[in-house]
């Protein structure tokens, strides 16, 4: 069976970055999606339209492809009372590095990625982790298969959930290709 629209498909994949490994599948637990619904980019996609499971392929997306451009006004400095929780600062996920789900003035949610804190700030990053960056994927198709019912109750391979995404996915620890389950692509 080929890769197609509405086919499960299961790929093994490694993402390298400047040379490094960012993301890849886990052993065992390839990344498993229903094709051509959004849940992976969309030229991650074509470069396996119409692969069978065995075949690999290699590709590199530059960041238009991607995750977009970096943007440097995504990068602000916030008021750190904004972090209180029960009238105190949250200090305890106020460091370096940390991913934080916020939501701004008209409910649209985003992660933010805590840059720096200062006495009276915090500075985040609300750019996708790997916007800006060069993208060079090595992909095997594993699996590929008709739809079940199942499968279309929110199904996410990322192992972190059990293959069952019936919760709050975000800064979760699957890598960023789930677009579409819960994550929101933030999992980094």
């Amino acid at each position: 069976m080929k890769v197609e629209a509405n086919k499960m498909v299961g790929v093994d994949y490694t993402l390298t970055v400047n040379g490094k490994i960012a993301d890849q599948s886990r052993p065992g637990q390839p990344l498993e999606f229903i094709f051509g619904t959004g849940m992976l980019l969309p030229k991650f996609e074509a470069a396996i339209l119409g692969k069978e499971p065995g075949d690999r392929v290699e590709f590199t997306l530059a960041p238009k492809d991607g995750y977009g451009e970096f943007i440097a006004e995504a990068v602000v400095d916030l008021p750190k009372n904004i972090f209180m929780v029960d009238g105190k600062i949250a200090d305890d996920m106020l460091y370096v590095g940390n991913q934080i789900p916020m939501s701004d003035a008209q409910g649209n949610r985003m992660m933010g990625v805590v840059k720096e804190v200062a006495d009276d700030h915090v500075k985040m990053d609300f750019n996708h982790p790997m916007a800006g960056k060069t993208l060079h994927f090595a992909v095997e198709v594993i699996s590929v298969r008709d739809v079940t019912p199942e499968d279309l109750q929110g199904h996410c391979s990322c192992g972190d959930c059990g293959g069952d995404c019936h919760h709050d996915h975000e800064g979760c620890d699957c890598g960023g290709e789930h677009d579409g389950c819960g994550c929101e692509g933030h999992c980094h």
